[in-house]
């Protein structure tokens, strides 16, 4: 793993660097205070005027504002220090999604986003949520296992979406507890989250403090993790690689396509639009995949409104 998880303890003389010049954070975890916030007020703004999927993002929106009233109602007892403590002792990714073991945490942020929704959904999507609400618990986690492990095609598409945002709030809740710091060590291998071992949903180029700097985001637990520009995220090779907009080339959004693994990652640009989000512009632009499919080029990441299959 290029980026490892660590005690802070264990930084030693390398805590020094962490305010000098030229210090790149390996990690950035989530802000829980304004993470879901900021979505949904960007999802909104995507959905307004004449965009094609306006009603999609808009309903986007409403999802991420039942997860922030989640994660606010609900907060996280955990010990994480154990959790961290584990992790170092099988080298793995300290919240790693397919291995975890899950508490019912993630039930309660589930219903409170199932009870959330309710009153403002259409009656087609109520219809979803109130046989959600019926599933056993037994039933809740088989769903989530084969998410978390990306069958995606195991579970209904009516209802991977809601349990997916109950399972992300509770990593990123984990996420944003951990006791530790991030120590970039020899070795590439970053598409991969090392917070829990999941794939990107985009990659945002930074402004402010890390200005210039991409960073790769969890589709699941919410952290970013710093990628070097112009290398493709899947294979790390930097040959043969293009970008694609479909404004020009000063587009907030592009694609990153790879010639190598024919994987292509949409890269986001705060600079030409500040207001830029991982997820709502990932999906706002979902006429771009469109177009990076008919040329021939296959999504590395997953966006947690939209899994494979849902088109």
């Amino acid at each position: 793993m290029g980026i490892r998880i660590v005690p802070k303890e264990e930084l030693g003389q390398e805590r020094l660097k962490e305010k000098g010049i030229g210090f790149i954070p390996p990690v950035l975890f989530p802000n829980l205070k304004s993470l879901y916030q900021r979505r949904a007020e960007r999802l909104k703004e995507l959905g307004v005027g004449e965009h094609p999927f306006a009603d999609y993002l808009n309903f986007a929106a409403e999802v991420a504002t039942a997860q922030n009233n989640a994660q606010h109602d609900n907060p996280l007892e955990m010990d994480m220090e154990a959790v961290l403590a584990r992790s170092m002792a099988t080298n793995a990714a300290p919240l790693d999604a397919k291995t975890f073991p899950r508490t019912d945490h993630w039930h309660k942020l589930l219903r409170s986003i199932i009870a959330e929704l309710m009153p403002i959904v259409p009656d087609s999507v109520r219809t979803a949520l109130e046989n959600l609400e019926k599933a056993s618990e037994a039933e809740l986690e088989e769903m989530a296992t084969a998410l978390l492990n990306e069958q995606f095609e195991k579970v209904p598409a009516d209802k991977s979406m809601f349990i997916w945002a109950a399972l992300s709030v509770y990593w990123a809740q984990m996420a944003a507890n951990i006791p530790g710091k991030a120590r970039a060590e020899h070795g590439d291998h970053r598409h991969y989250c090392p917070v829990c071992n999941s794939m990107p949903v985009s990659s945002i180029v930074q402004i402010g403090t890390s200005q210039g700097l991409r960073y790769l985001h969890c589709t699941l637990c919410e952290t970013e993790w710093h990628m070097v520009r112009v290398k493709c995220s899947n294979c790390e090779q930097t040959r043969d690689l293009n970008y694609w907009s479909l404004d020009d080339e000063n587009a907030a959004v592009k694609a990153e396509s790879c010639g190598d693994c024919g994987s292509y990652l949409k890269v986001l640009y705060q600079e030409k639009e500040a207001k830029v989000e991982a997820v709502a512009d990932d999906l706002a632009s979902i006429i771009l995949d469109a177009r990076m499919e008919e040329e021939g080029f296959a999504r590395s990441s997953i966006n947690p409104f939209l899994f494979p299959g849902e088109k």
